[in-house]
Formats: structure tokens, C-alpha cells, sequence
């Protein structure tokens, strides 16, 4: 039985963590002291609904969460730190502070370390998310106990939701690019200007201008997208902005 520990105090843990190639200790302390902050913990690295959804979600709404009193966000998982790291780096997430559980410790103090030999995983960490304030865990989103790897509730939005239903996540933002366009430039300045986190696609071999022509109708770039609705040039971005 997964264990729900709201109103108790964090469990004291030190991580081992690698820092500009040198090792560092991180403690519970140095993660939850005087901040509220928001840990989600997860079967493993690199793995699908880890990679496709979870991890960059988080990153992506993180200034709305800042905006909603939230100081850090932190990814655990009981994987080593060089492991942890490359997923960052993988993932583009310099929003969120990777937390290496590796020997399992702080996931097993914590009630949700399970086991997952069935598929050469070992003793992983359950899928959860919690909201710690000074320490003291203030909400749990505990997925059900369920064959599988559920997830339908410590996702990013149900977090937001929580927190405050009335918060406006920001739009999801696609940029289609050429190397070296000016106008691709300055739409990027003009969503970086507005705090837009965006993901950014550059015409290339396997990207082509065929592929750029059949989702926008155009043959230049620019094409901006949000939320699935083509926006435009960078013109059109502008007035649209406005």
C-alpha cells in the first residue's frame, strides 16, 4: 500500500549529485528549506510517458508556477546522477533541478519505493507528485495503485489546477525555421520578449520545405504555431502579440 505522508516533514536524505565534474551532497535541507517547491518522481529516465509528457510538461509551465508562489520544481527518479543529467540535457529541461535517487533511499523513506523486476528495472520509485512547503509536504498526487504505469494525476496541469484553477497555462508554441533567417530571429525575440517557451523546428533534410508548405499553406519562414493554430509569419506573430 502506497503510503500518503501530507502534513509530515520530508524525509532527511543526501543525494549524490554531479555539479560543474565535481561530485557535490545535496540535502534534503538544501532542497526544501524556506521554499515551497514541487517534486515529481517517476519510474526512470529516458523512459516514454516520462520523456513524451512528464518531465516537459513541468518545464514548460514553469513560469506559471513561479507566477502561483512556487520556488523550484525538482525531477526525482531512482537513477544515478550522470544518468539524470544526460536526461536533462536530453530534454532541453533548465527549468528543473534533476534529483539522483539512486540508491533508492529517499523514495523507500518516503513509502514509494516498488517493485518493477518484471522489467529489468529493479526497485524504481512509484509515479507521484507532491507540493512541499518549508518541508512539510502540503499535497500528494498519488497515481493509483494499478497494473502498469499509470498516469492521470501528478501531471503538470493537475498540479496548476490545484494550486490555482483560475491559472492560464501559457500557450504550447512551435516555431518553424531556416538557418540564417532573419525573420525567424526576430519572431524568436518577440516570444522570448513575451516569456513564450517554444519549441523549435529547423527545415533540414528530414524536415523539409514540402513538409514546411503542407502544415502552414506557406513557403517562408517563419511559420509560428499555438495550441495547433498557425499563427503566421513574423509579421503576423506581431500583430497577433498585440
Amino acid at each position: 500500500m502506497l503510503e500518503n505522508r501530507e502534513g509530515q516533514k520530508v524525509p532527511s536524505n543526501t543525494f549524490k549529485t554531479r555539479q560543474n565534474n565535481e561530485w557535490t551532497d545535496v540535502t534534503s535541507s538544501d532542497l526544501f528549506d524556506n521554499k515551497k517547491v514541487i517534486v515529481f518522481a517517476l519510474p526512470g529516465a529516458f523512459t516514454p510517458t516520462c520523456s513524451s509528457s512528464h518531465l516537459p510538461r513541468y518545464n514548460e509551465l514553469f513560469p506559471v508556477f513561479q507566477a502561483n508562489g512556487i520556488d523550484d520544481i525538482y525531477c526525482l527518479s531512482v537513477n544515478d546522477t550522470f544518468v539524470m543529467n544526460a536526461w536533462q540535457a536530453d530534454q532541453n529541461a533548465d527549468n528543473i533541478t534533476m534529483i539522483p535517487d539512486g540508491n533508492g533511499e529517499f523514495s523507500k523513506a518516503m513509502g514509494m519505493l516498488v517493485e518493477k523486476q518484471n522489467l529489468g528495472f529493479g526497485d524504481r520509485s512509484w509515479r507521484y507528485a507532491m507540493i512541499v512547503n518549508n518541508g512539510i509536504i502540503e499535497k500528494m498526487f498519488i497515481e493509483p495503485e494499478v497494473e502498469g504505469d499509470p498516469f492521470g494525476v501528478s501531471d503538470a496541469d493537475t498540479v496548476l489546477k490545484f494550486i490555482n484553477p483560475e491559472a492560464k497555462a501559457l500557450p504550447t508554441v512551435t516555431i518553424i525555421s531556416r538557418k540564417g533567417c532573419p525573420h525567424c530571429d526576430r519572431a524568436k525575440d518577440l516570444l522570448n520578449a513575451k516569456g513564450l517557451v517554444f519549441e523549435e523546428v529547423v527545415l533540414s533534410q528530414s524536415v523539409t520545405n514540402r513538409s514546411l508548405t503542407a502544415m502552414s499553406g506557406a513557403h517562408t519562414t517563419p511559420q509560428v504555431f499555438m495550441d495547433g493554430k498557425l499563427i503566421g509569419s513574423a509579421d503576423d506573430l506581431e500583430a497577433y502579440l498585440k
